[in-house]
């Protein structure tokens, strides 16, 4: 039988009876009910209410404000101060005037942070692109609605949206802006709520009305082809990539790199830089220049200053003679925040939850709150004129008859009593008597009574196609489309973010400059590493050697050419011979483990010159199988010096081959037995740590000794050892075939 749960029991501690006044208690409670009182309320308040944008495409925050000016009258008016527009806005935010008055900062036309700002602002609204320009007091700045937030306020009246009580319960105010378009798509925004976030990027008014109108009339419509790319108050050029593109349509997550727009002063040999990333600022741009340049990795710049001014942002570089300014500005490019990424997460509140959503599932779910919004507006309508066409139908009643209201109304001796008396002589209803009660004597003629009759047979008709519309859904979404049409009509805009494609962009590749000429290079078997000129090499005596060292591989290259460091951990460390000083042969050389960082125990095993990364290379292990593995597969794009799964660690390697064409190869045993064997026999493998194919089969207690070629082996019989498929065994070696012992190729 189970146990009885036992309550816990709430412990109060006695309190201090040396302390005055008030005297606290503590209380002890699980974890678990302390996080359910006390940091689940705030999580969720600022998740629902604070950081997260609703389908309208504003925070809280955004709305109260943007209500306030509209019930100031500011939409048609002229502009009042900000901080009369922040102490009234406190009356539906509970914040101090501070931080409603950043809201408005953001807001503002001035700031130049969204595509289509709401707020018409004169005076000193800062800029979004820099950090250090601030903005001026309240009490300097005016402001007014500006003319696009007709189109958040037009249904507000007709109850499109649901009204709520604010904090103190002294007014109402809207949950949401009945938005005639999808201003959540139109207008960025960004939130860091408790455990998530989101950040959301503009578009193109007059795309995102093509392609939600293109989604009304086809739901299979692909907005790729409608809806090119985000657009950015910042401008600069968008490097768009159409699979990480496709991403973000699909999933609401994703990353676009934009960078600077620039023109070069031949002239004053210099480039000024007019348009930034909207995800950066001046002073950080500014500022990681300067790092460069201090460091030595920029030495193209001579000075680089801040020329913004009224007329616009403007970095002006100084650059030293002989610069190429398309170099240059790939460079930083690459080493700057002149090319940055916005990171998309299209997080958003649909009915109260955060949901993560593509851009099309966006659209739709906008579409379907539009859609009701619409309808609620239609019913409203609806709803007014059959209450007029009920007034005037009962209008028509007493017009008929004008005499007998009249005479009604003079034989009723109280007041009380003439709605009550009009209601029973010509049974109307309470609000058709009152209405007729009120009208005046003047308008008691032959005229007033045409007009009204011919505004009942209009208003039938309107009615008729009220009721129609609601029925029809089609007609909703005519009546979107054509807001929608009008919306673009009025306020689109060009794109400000200019669109190029990752194909045509060329990258920067962090190369130094370094002089090309031939080299010789040398590798002792104990992992010393030498580099020297054709000069040096003529000049030079015997290579020298530390004790118990000696060669190992020699190659002639060029001193700009790569090199890869085979280790004996199954890792491949690579570098260029530009980062090794010219030697001599009279020195012992660098030492590779040092040099090169390796790992505590870490030697090298095999030295390869990849050049193009054309050709393959050949792995041969002790258990007598061999991997051939494209060269291309140790291609990086990025400057990685170090790569690990070079090969496989199975077993132990034995030689490592670079093959540029076919050729036979010989395979030596410790039994003795040799194999001689053709490489078009192996397949190519894609992936580096590939344990390979067996060639050749080995008895127990035997391994692959030796690999070479058939000239180098000092078999004399060659037909005997050749095998026309693989694995083979191999034949024994005769005496005569033996010849003097070898050493291995490593």
């Amino acid at each position: 039988m189970a146990k009885k749960k036992t309550e816990e029991k709430t412990v109060h501690r006695p309190a201090d009876p040396n302390v005055l006044g008030l005297r606290g208690t503590v209380v002890e409670q699980p974890i678990t009910r302390t996080l359910d009182e006390n940091y689940m309320p705030y999580a969720m308040s600022v998740i629902v209410s604070r950081a997260i944008p609703e389908i309208d495409g504003f925070k809280p925050s955004h709305r109260k404000l943007l209500y306030t000016m509209y019930k100031m009258g500011l939409l048609t008016g002229g502009r009042t101060k900000s901080a009369n527009i922040v102490g009234q806005t406190m009356r539906l935010n509970p914040h101090g005037d501070q931080a409603i008055y950043e809201t408005m900062v953001r807001l503002a036309k001035g700031n130049e942070s969204l595509l289509h700002p709401f707020v018409d602002s004169k005076g000193n609204f800062g800029k979004v692109y820099s950090r250090d320009m601030a903005y001026a007091a309240s009490r300097y700045t005016e402001a007014k609605l500006a003319p696009i937030c007709a189109e958040l306020f037009r249904d507000l009246d007709c109850d499109a949206v649901d009204f709520v009580d604010n904090y103190d319960n002294t007014t109402k105010e809207p949950t949401l802006l009945p938005t005639t378009y999808p201003n959540v798509l139109v207008s960025a925004n960004q939130g860091i709520a408790v455990g998530m976030a989101s950040q959301i990027c503009g578009f193109n008014l007059a795309e995102v009305c093509d392609t939600t109108i293109a989604l009304l009339k086809n739901p299979d419509h692909d907005i790729a082809s409608t809806l090119l790319a985000p657009d950015f108050p910042t401008g600069g050029q968008l490097v768009c990539d159409p699979a990480e593109l496709a991403e973000i349509y699909r999933t609401g997550r994703g990353g676009v790199k934009v960078r600077a727009r620039w023109r070069y002063d031949k002239k004053e040999n210099l480039i000024e830089i007019f348009e930034i990333p909207y995800s950066t600022s001046i002073e950080v741009i500014l500022d990681k220049v300067a790092e460069l340049v201090k460091a030595g990795k920029v030495k193209e710049i001579s000075d680089m200053r801040d020329e913004s001014d009224l007329s616009g942002l403007k970095l002006t570089i100084d650059l030293k003679r002989g610069v190429d300014p398309e170099k240059l500005m790939q460079k930083l490019y690459k080493l700057t925040p002149l090319q940055d990424t916005f990171s998309c997460n299209f997080n958003i509140l649909i009915a109260g939850m955060p949901r993560v959503l593509g851009v099309k599932a966006l659209l739709e779910e906008w579409i379907a709150w539009r859609t009701e919004c619409v309808r609620r507006r239609v019913y409203f309508i609806l709803s007014r004129k059959k209450e007029k066409l009920h007034l005037l139908l009962g209008l028509k009643r007493i017009l008929l008859d004008i005499d007998k209201a009249i005479a009604i109304i003079r034989e009723t001796e109280e007041e009380a009593e003439v709605i009550p008396n009009l209601m029973i002589g010509f049974g109307i209803d309470e609000k058709q008597a009152e209405y007729v009660a009120e009208i005046k004597l003047r308008n008691i003629n032959k005229e007033y009574i045409l007009k009204r009759v011919q505004e009942t047979e209009t208003l039938q008709g309107e009615i008729e196609d009220l009721e129609d519309t609601l029925q029809k859904p089609a007609r909703i979404r005519k009546i979107m489309v054509e807001e929608l049409t009008q919306v673009r009509k009025k306020y689109a805009q060009p794109r400000k973010t200019e669109i190029i494609y990752s194909h045509e962009v060329e990258e920067y590749r962090e190369e130094e400059q370094v002089e090309d000429y031939p080299v010789t290079v040398f590798l002792s078997r104990e992992g010393y590493f030498k580099k020297i000129t054709p000069q040096s090499l003529r000049m030079s005596g015997e290579q020298k050697y530390k004790e118990g060292d000696g060669p190992g591989q020699q190659a002639e290259a060029t001193n700009a050419a790569e090199v890869m460091f085979f280790t004996d951990r199954c890792q491949v460390y690579k570098t260029r011979l530009s980062e090794f000083g010219d030697s001599k042969a009279s020195v012992l050389g660098d030492y590779l483990p040092a040099k090169l960082g390796m790992d505590e125990g870490e030697s090298v095993v095999y030295m390869v010159l990849p050049g193009d990364y054309s050709g393959h290379l050949l792995f041969f292990f002790e258990n007598g199988k061999a991997a051939r593995v494209e060269m291309k597969a140790y291609a990086t794009v990025s400057n990685r010096r170090k790569l690990t799964g070079a090969y496989s660690d199975k077993s132990r390697l034995v030689a490592i081959l670079p093959l540029a064409e076919d050729r036979e190869l010989t395979l030596l045993s410790t039994e003795p037995r040799a194999l001689i064997f053709h490489t078009s026999l192996l397949l190519p493998k894609a992936t580096r740590s590939t344990q390979g194919v067996a060639v050749m089969t080995l008895k127990p207690k035997y391994q692959l000794q030796r690999v070479c070629t058939p000239e180098e082996s000092g078999i004399v019989n060659l037909p005997r050892y050749r095998a026309r498929s693989i694995p083979g065994t191999g034949a024994l070696l005769r005496p005569e075939d033996r010849g003097e012992e070898q050493l291995t190729l490593l």
